[in-house]
């Protein structure tokens, strides 16, 4: 279905960075952002629904016979009617909270899942202007790209390589959620080493354990949704690592019985 994967790649990162512009326009303005609370009491404000609106006239361009499921059409109780064996899962602004609290730790993600797993993902920070990407295996980038140069801004730097590392046998480096904590989490890294334990929001953590900054990330069950992750999962798998059930099964997605809400999982580096 995808002929030209590395095209549809840069098509997904100029979507991604022309919906960061707008989410730093409302991040930037000096008046208080206005919070709107969802019917699962989630917070949401006009940057997401302003991004996402970009994003899926941009998908709607570039691969108009694929399904979208998007974060904030789903909370208005649309979504596709059949999903079939390739689709996008859209989160415009991952880390509404974060967003909220100015604290910079917020992405932009698209991943496009193809047979359960996510094989391409885009995840963008503007805040921090580093922009992740993964097409395949071994095709993993970092870029820095300030979202006030828009698309332009995208030829301004080269794409890095990255990769995930190893786990070093002194000890590992975890990430988790500021937001989230619970005993699961805490009995899953009680069987490491811990040598350092960073906490942060949105879909960065993935992207940490991508660029082999850190080593594992795990997460509870129910306290995320399938777009929350998909994209960085897509980028991890490409620099190498994976995510899995916290019982090591496989992680799929496409759950629209459970109402994409996830299982417990684990992000890692390479195992191998």
């Amino acid at each position: 279905m995808i002929k030209d994967r590395a095209a549809l790649a840069r098509g997904l990162c100029e979507a991604v960075v022309r919906a960061a512009q707008v989410i730093m326009t409302h991040y930037e303005n000096v008046d208080e952002i206005k919070v709107m609370e969802k019917g699962d009491r989630s917070p949401v404000t006009a940057a997401d629904h302003e991004a996402e609106a970009i994003i899926l006239a941009a998908l709607e361009q570039l691969t108009p016979d694929i399904p979208v499921v998007a974060e904030e059409e789903v909370a208005a109780g649309r979504m596709p009617d059949d999903l079939g064996s390739c689709f996008y899962l859209v989160d415009p602004l991952d880390g509404t909270k974060e967003f909220i609290k100015r604290n910079g730790q917020f992405t932009v993600n698209i991943g496009l899942v193809e047979d359960g797993f996510p094989t391409m993902g885009v995840v963008y920070a503007p805040a921090t202007g580093r922009l992740f990407y993964g097409i395949g295996p071994g095709e993993a980038f970092c870029q820095n790209v300030n979202p006030k140069d828009g698309v332009a801004g995208l030829d301004k730097s080269e794409p890095q390589p990255i990769s995930a590392r190893r786990q070093p046998a002194k000890g590992i480096i975890a990430v988790s959620s500021g937001s989230h904590k619970h005993e699961a989490v805490v009995d899953f890294l009680s069987q490491f080493t811990i040598v350092e334990h960073k906490e942060m929001g949105s879909s960065l953590k993935f992207c940490l354990v991508a660029t082999g900054e850190a080593d594992i990330y795990p997460r509870q069950p129910q306290s995320s949704c399938e777009w929350d992750v998909a994209a960085a999962h897509a980028v991890l798998r490409a620099a190498g690592g994976d995510v899995t059930g916290l019982d090591g099964t496989p992680f799929d997605y496409g759950h629209r019985e459970r109402k994409f809400l996830n299982t417990g999982f684990v992000a890692r580096g390479k195992l191998d």
